[in-house]
């Protein structure tokens, strides 16, 4: 918010002094005309601050969405291996979760087919999850 307050004082720096340049004009003129330009710088100065202001806000917005979904990103990989944390006879130690705006991608190994249907499941389950990208392998354990 201190950026608005900033873009404030200037827009008021900029009315007056604006205002004092209307009034130091040289020749004739009444205190109409110099009311009238200061009405009209007002105003063009309010619609250029506006005008930053969105520019500023806008860009605000971009980079807290951006950062948004990092965290997003972030709180669903940590749902998914608590998930499968959870799950009694999942070795979860060899199983990775990445997540990429809302895709999550399993990677490492696995003891069967069941249990990597398992894990896609429970991260197929969590709020959030757009997609499941199961690459986890099935090895043996011999």
């Amino acid at each position: 918010m201190k950026v608005l307050e900033s873009f404030k004082l200037i827009g008021i720096s900029m009315l007056v002094a604006a205002g004092l340049a209307a009034c130091d004009k040289p020749g004739p003129g009444p205190a109409e005309t110099a009311g009238q330009k200061i009405d009209q710088t007002a105003v063009a100065a309010g619609d250029k601050i506006g005008e930053t202001v969105d520019k500023v806000g806008d860009k605000l917005g971009e980079q807290s969405d951006k950062a948004g979904v990092v965290i997003d990103d972030a709180e669903i990989t940590a749902k998914v291996k608590a998930a499968v944390f959870a799950e009694p006879g999942l070795k979860t130690l060899q199983i990775g979760v990445d997540t990429v705006k809302g895709v999550v991608t399993l990677s490492g190994s696995v003891d069967s087919q069941a249990s990597s249907d398992r894990v896609k499941g429970l991260a197929g389950a969590v709020a959030g999850v757009s997609a499941v990208e199961n690459q986890l392998e099935i090895k043996s354990g011999k």
